[in-house]
Order: C-alpha cells, then structure tokens, then sequence
C-alpha cells in the first residue's frame, strides 16, 4: 500500500512536470494556432492562385485534389515556414508551397499587438474543362 507521504510526492512531481512541459513546448512555439485578427493574404486567395503553376505532370495525369498547409507567418505578414499536412502528389504540394511563399499576408493580431500565427490553409487543384 502506498503512504500518504509517497502518494503527495508523485502527485507534485507529476504536477510539476506537467506544467513545466506545456510551458516548454510553449517557449518552443512562438506562433499561435489563433489570434483575434488571423493573418490573411493580400488580395484574397486568388493573389495565392496568381502565383501558383498547375504542374504539367499533374495536368497530364488529370490530377485534381487539395493540398493542406500549414503556413507560419510572422508579425510582419512575411511567411516564414510551410509544411504540408496532407499532399496530393504530382508536383501540386511543391507549386502549392511556393505560390505560398510568394504570397504577402496581413499580420495577425492579438491584443491589438501584431503576432506570429500559424494557420492552415487548402490549396484546391483544379483542372479547366
């Protein structure tokens, strides 16, 4: 049987590693999953489009579909980093990722002060008929 003593002891050191370990991965993540004000591109998701190149072995292999980002963007609106959370392949994860990166985007804010934000963002891959 566990005393009283032992159990206050495990209690506090799992308590303690607890909070130590979401102020950790808090340090580790300066960008938010959300803020008052999300980040948004200038000029809509068609400035993204703009940029974007439907890849010719995509088009070839009548590829359509949607890649899902996640961008990090800094307080400035500049996009830091882009990791692809589920790709569609052919090409489109690479042209959606740059297109991305081409792109400026409002900042996001939170308390009224310009923040890093994390967001994800489709990118739909879609051939004309």
């Amino acid at each position: 049987m566990i005393s009283l003593k032992n159990f206050f002891i495990v209690f506090f050191s799992l308590l303690l590693f607890f909070s130590l370990g979401n102020s950790l991965a808090q340090a580790q993540d300066p960008y938010l999953p959300f803020a008052e004000v999300m980040p948004a591109p200038v000029g809509g998701m068609e400035a993204i489009y703009k940029h974007i190149k439907y890849p010719d072995v995509a088009k070839n292999a009548g590829l359509e579909g949607k890649v899902y980002l996640l961008v990090y963007i800094d307080e400035t609106g500049k996009v830091e980093d882009v990791k692809v959370l589920k790709g569609l392949g052919g090409g489109c994860d690479e042209a959606a990722i740059e297109g991305i990166k081409e792109t400026k985007f409002t900042p996001g804010k939170d308390k009224g002060a310009p923040v890093k934000v994390k967001l994800s963002i489709p990118v739909t891959f879609k051939l004309k008929n």
